[in-house]
């Protein structure tokens, strides 16, 4: 799985007042604070991390 497509993530609005979910999801990631870009592999399971938090996040491909 060396070229699997990775997706570019940028954590665009505070996690502070968010539902603990939506907080796990954020640490899930790998996004410890505001503007901080990750690179993350495009699996489900990272797709629908980025789904439940979508309104907190930007994303791109990588």
């Amino acid at each position: 799985m060396a070229n699997q497509k990775k997706l570019q993530v940028t954590l665009r609005r505070s996690v502070h007042g968010r539902l603990q979910k939506h907080r796990q999801c954020v640490r899930g990631l790998g996004l410890r604070r505001m503007h901080q870009t990750v690179l993350v592999d495009d699996t489900p399971e990272n797709r629908g991390m980025i789904r439940k938090v979508s309104y907190m996040l930007e994303v791109q491909e990588a």
